[in-house]
């Protein structure tokens, strides 16, 4: 009997490990759903459409994009984005960037948050 318990004590962090990765994986696909549903009409991943690219966005500086036409408000808006400033512009962009052209929120905090992580995953 003890050696069974010393077995399943052993055992325990590799199953939990797996369950983690399995709920990331499972947020990562709800990012990917929640991404193409609200931002796919206008974005993508890899290449500039209605509005800028978005692989690599965590991290970059706001207005980039060499060769995207950004209103003059987001090339000028002289930050970087983290997943905080993600989350408020997701929340309101004319808000956050006045004078933005990207009217599109998202009101719902758990989608947002499932949105950048997608978005921080496909560095």
């Amino acid at each position: 009997m003890a050696t069974l318990r010393a077995l399943v004590l052993l055992a325990l962090p590799l199953v939990c490990g797996s369950l983690g990765e399995a709920e990331g994986r499972a947020q990562t696909t709800e990012g990917a759903r929640l991404y193409t549903q609200r931002c796919g009409g206008c974005h993508s991943l890899d290449a500039d459409r209605v509005g800028p690219r978005h692989r690599g966005v965590v991290g970059r500086r706001a207005g980039s994009i060499e060769g995207f036409l950004y209103s003059p408000a987001l090339r000028g808006a002289g930050f970087v984005w983290t997943r905080e400033r993600l989350d408020r512009w997701l929340q309101n962009p004319r808000r956050m960037v006045a004078g933005t052209t990207m009217g599109f929120s998202v009101a719902s905090a758990a989608e947002r948050r499932a949105i950048i992580d997608y978005l921080e995953s496909q560095d």
